[in-house]
């Protein structure tokens, strides 16, 4: 999607370097001067939290492209036929979506693809080797056009709101947290003490894993709503379906964790909650569904 591709994790990262910062700055002491104040918490909270989505957004081609080393073709000259294929196939799929032409790149890796850029006229659109070597025309113009439908579909502008909220709880608890241990454990009686600040940032990381299951789940609903784009771009559920089924008899290349919600196939996870995609069986059950009905 505009996934930003260890959009999570880089977002952990920007939030707590963000944290951090504020902390040497002495924004920790004025929240806390007299006691814990909510309203001015949840202010900072807000601000540091869209501030940490945002920033993970603005870098996020920038992490794609260094994360996975893909190359920009360039669209006046490629190097070869099938690099000349794949940058006319994205460019005629954004123009029937209505979204600007994105950037389309190559990286080595086993079969996968990914989306993501700040805004829907300014995104990347990268495909692996693998993947380009091992499906058809046919199968990789699907793949193609699920990453351009979740440009269109504005999943990583969404994803990014739906993360600063969630950030801006895990500022504001890991803080009332923070706060609370400190007094009670380490028995700080004015202002705030080490106690605090190592809470703090121990529970920032915590809650900002937690607050991946949300984010995961809002991503497996996106990508049934990208492959029925796909199917709607290309005129037909079948080459979708196909590509689906490839994949599922493939060993799916895995991307960055900060790049697994933008890629066509979901990397392994610890637990379910934590996927960013749905089961392969289940995405080409909904396309068969949608397509008997």
């Amino acid at each position: 999607m505009k996934r930003i591709a260890l959009f999570l994790l880089t977002n952990i990262a920007v939030l707590v370097v963000l944290s951090a910062s504020m902390n040497i700055l002495g924004v920790g002491r004025f929240l806390t001067a007299n006691g814990l104040d909510l309203n001015q918490l949840l202010v900072f909270s807000i601000i540091l939290g869209f501030a940490g989505s945002i920033i993970s957004l603005l870098i996020s081609k920038w992490m794609a492209k260094r994360s996975t080393g893909a190359r920009v073709i360039d669209p006046q000259h490629p190097a070869n036929a099938r690099e000349a294929w794949l940058v006319d196939t994205v460019h005629q799929l954004a123009d029937r979506a209505g979204i600007g032409r994105p950037e389309v790149a190559i990286y080595e890796g086993a079969p996968n693809a990914f989306a993501t850029g700040a805004n829907r006229n300014n995104a990347l659109v990268a495909v692996s080797t693998g993947l380009l070597e091992s499906m058809t025309e046919a199968e990789v113009s699907a793949v193609l056009g699920h990453e351009v439908a979740h440009v269109a579909n504005g999943d990583m502008i969404t994803l990014t709101l739906i993360q600063g909220v969630v950030n801006t709880f895990v500022v504001f608890f890991a803080r009332v947290v923070g706060y609370f241990v400190d007094r009670a454990i380490f028995k700080t009686e004015r202002g705030v003490g080490m106690g605090y600040y190592i809470t703090v940032i121990a529970c920032e990381l915590l809650f900002g894993v937690l607050a991946s299951i949300i984010v995961a789940w809002f991503s497996r609903q996106r990508e049934y709503r990208a492959d029925a784009g796909s199917a709607h771009l290309l005129g037909s559920r079948e080459p979708m379906i196909h590509a689906l089924a490839r994949l599922g008899g493939l060993e799916s290349g895995d991307l960055p964790k900060s790049f697994e919600a933008s890629g066509i196939s979901g990397g392994s996870a610890i637990a379910a909650l934590f996927n960013t995609h749905p089961p392969i069986p289940a995405r080409i059950h909904a396309l068969q569904v949608a397509q008997s009905v």
